[in-house]
């Protein structure tokens, strides 16, 4: 399933000044193809301050570390165009999703909440480990 047509148009408006008209929607696969088996820094796209780093293991699973952090494990979906990942560590059940996007030719993600703004920037991918304990089969 993709998003529709009215989706993505709210999508391009709600993203931020002077990124809605040079934004392009991607797939959660495109997105996917991207990072899988990589390392991934992602910054706040106002601030640029670092919220995190997420190694994706394989296309189902992640592990995330807030800077200073421990490491959470998340299962990976990709229901209706979006991202989106629950983590081990989520009490309400709720997966946290996003959609993605190229800006620029910068790999972006978008809170898929309307209301909320928030948008990240991968400014980092490499082939590191987070070395965290007990990591999943990938």
């Amino acid at each position: 399933m993709t998003i529709g047509r009215t989706l993505r148009r709210a999508l391009c408006v709600a993203l931020a000044p002077g990124l809605a008209s040079a934004q392009s929607v991607i797939s959660p696969e495109t997105f996917l193809d991207a990072v899988l088996g990589k390392t991934v820094q992602f910054h706040e796209i106002r601030s640029g301050d670092l919220v995190g780093t997420e190694q994706f293991l394989n296309r189902k699973t992640s592990v995330w570390r807030v800077e200073g952090g421990g490491c959470v494990y998340g299962q990976i979906t990709t229901p209706n165009g979006q991202i989106c990942f629950l983590y081990d560590d989520d009490t309400d059940g709720i997966p946290v999703c996003w959609w993605p996007f190229e800006y620029q030719g910068r790999l972006m993600v978008r809170l898929a909440d309307l209301g909320k703004g928030e948008i990240q920037e991968v400014r980092s991918m490499t082939n590191h480990s987070l070395n965290c304990p007990s990591a999943p089969i990938s």
